[in-house]
């Protein structure tokens, strides 16, 4: 199974999620870290993602390989990020097949309401149950 982490700016998200997932101690998980800039791409690769790339095009062509994409919300709004997501990587990454996995997270001008007072550490639990449960229900039917 592949799972693209997607972040931008320092990368922080992307590598606390990379670290989540890693806990999960299974085997057939390849992460890719997908960094909108250099420094978000290798902090995420510090993080123990098994490889990385940088930028619009990337991005885009790697969501199309991938069985799930975890990243900040803004990730699906263009010009987010301090205009880090184009319009092209919100598109790609809205456009994937694959199973996106966003975290409530507001630097992008939307707010999810009834979300507001969630500490990272619940976010994040919660994506930990969520990959898990993808995991699980993948294997059940042989993915």
């Amino acid at each position: 199974m592949k799972i693209a982490v997607i972040d931008g700016m320092g990368g922080g998200i992307g590598s606390q999620t990379i670290e989540i997932i890693k806990s999960l101690n299974n085997k057939d998980i390849e992460i890719i870290a997908l960094g909108t800039n250099s420094q978000a791409t290798a902090n995420m690769l510090k993080s123990g993602a098994h490889s990385g790339a940088t930028g619009e095009n990337a991005i885009s062509w790697t969501c199309k390989s991938v069985d799930i994409i975890i990243g900040p919300l803004a990730i699906v709004a263009a010009n987010s990020m301090m205009g880090e997501i184009s319009p092209k990587i919100s598109e790609a990454i809205a456009s994937s097949p694959a199973r996106k996995l966003l975290l409530p997270m507001s630097k992008c001008n939307i707010d999810i309401i009834g979300l507001e007072n969630l500490q990272f550490k619940t976010i994040f639990n919660e994506l930990k149950i969520a990959i898990n449960n993808i995991i699980e229900k993948k294997e059940a039917i042989n993915w």
